[in-house]
């Protein structure tokens, strides 16, 4: 008898993972980018690539774009292409941290052209995602100072509101805004949006379509970003996440590779908060898979979220509150950990099975011969983002 209840195996059959379509091209560090055979030369074959990791693991039915690495001609012949590979368009994201002008900032910037500039990329994104039929506009700012007394950091929080006010009002429909925050980088004294708090306090003020992205990777050590999940989860405002894993700052590894037993704590609380299977939280992967294969690298992203999601869901949450209740600290522990403990591989490979899947996605994906095929007839792709 399989340790994965029906109710267990009917959540883990509606989770869904959104891809990066960065994540399938050429990357690196400060210091290399490094080419790898098989890159895709347009978002064409990027969303090829990314139809991949879904048609071998059925975790993955959308991808991500980020504007202007992503930028083609025709968006509906793109949202098409996709669609034909049995994937959709997801989140658009916007890029104001590549461009000359904004070196000392874009939607914060004290000069009004490039303020308007910023707002009118933005403005642009939401174009793209009439056409693409994407609901989410994620917003990453790179903005920031470096040295006491250089910016006025209030008055930027006062031009970072009006900005975002601007995008918010052309949203139409069901689309939202999400706003990232990361602690530093690039700017290292101040950064505009460097936590969940700041984040919240923005998207508060525009209204109920606004909202916080959780990016994992994105914390000074040691914090518990479980708490702030739950907190985002029962304040309505968690929009979306971008998984990943760090070992010391923004490291963009493969999600649960650093510490998967804060990937297990963090996915407790989303079932806890009701986050799991909930349409106004999006799961998606923000990776940078700098000396691994591209491919099998979200591959093994999706079953790092999809394990660690079977073990949240075998929490005994019955015993976990009796514990609690009675303040048997060492109990409830117990309870907890058994959970994490619980080796889920077998019973999710037999599951995959039972659906028709491949019972190891990984192996199925490099006995089929598709690495070796883009590698043969993709020559001089680049198509990333970092770098490119």
């Amino acid at each position: 008898m399989s340790i994965l209840s029906s109710d267990v195996q009917s959540a883990l059959a509606a989770q869904a993972i959104e891809l990066p379509s960065w994540a399938f091209g050429n990357s690196g560090t400060r210091f290399r980018v490094f080419p790898t055979p098989g890159t895709p030369r347009d978002p064409f074959e990027k969303i090829a690539d990314a139809a991949q990791v879904h048609r071998y693991t059925a975790l993955a039915p959308s991808v991500a774009l980020h504007i202007p690495w992503d930028a083609v001609d025709d968006y509906a012949a793109l949202r098409r292409h996709a669609e034909d590979l049995g994937v959709s368009l997801g989140t658009i994201n916007s890029n104001t941290f590549q461009d000359e002008d904004y070196k000392f900032g874009a939607l914060t910037h004290h000069d009004e052209r490039i303020r308007r500039k910023a707002i009118d990329h933005h403005l642009a994104c939401i174009d793209i995602m009439d056409a693409t039929g994407s609901r989410d506009l994620k917003i990453w700012l790179a903005e920031g100072s470096n040295y006491p007394g250089q910016n006025d950091m209030r008055a930027r929080q006062d031009r970072l509101h009006d900005s975002l006010q601007e995008i918010y009002a052309r949203l139409t429909g069901d689309q939202r805004l999400v706003l990232e925050y990361k602690f530093f980088e690039p700017a290292f004294y101040h950064t505009d949006v460097p936590d969940w708090g700041t984040s919240y306090v923005q998207v508060a003020a525009l209204g109920e379509r606004a909202m916080v992205c959780l990016d994992t990777g994105h914390h000074a050590p040691g914090t518990n970003i479980e708490f702030i999940v739950m907190q985002l989860l029962r304040l309505g405002k968690l929009g979306s996440f971008d998984f990943n894993s760090r070992f010391y700052a923004d490291d963009d590894l493969i999600v649960g590779a650093a510490d998967p037993f804060q990937l297990f704590r963090i996915l407790v609380e989303v079932v806890r908060g009701g986050g799991l299977n909930n349409p106004d939280v999006a799961f998606m992967l923000d990776q940078c898979h700098n000396i691994e294969d591209k491919i099998p690298g979200q591959i093994r992203s999706v079953l790092n979220v999809q394990e660690m999601t079977a073990r949240a869901l075998l929490l005994d949450r019955g015993a976990l509150a009796a514990a609690q209740e009675a303040n048997d600290v060492l109990a409830a522990n117990a309870v907890f950990m058994d959970a994490f403990q619980t080796d889920v591989r077998p019973a999710l490979a037999q599951w995959r099975e039972s659906r028709g899947l491949p019972a190891d996605p990984m192996a199925a994906y490099l006995a089929s011969g598709y690495a070796q095929r883009i590698a043969d007839e993709r020559v001089g792709g680049t198509q990333a983002g970092w770098g490119a």
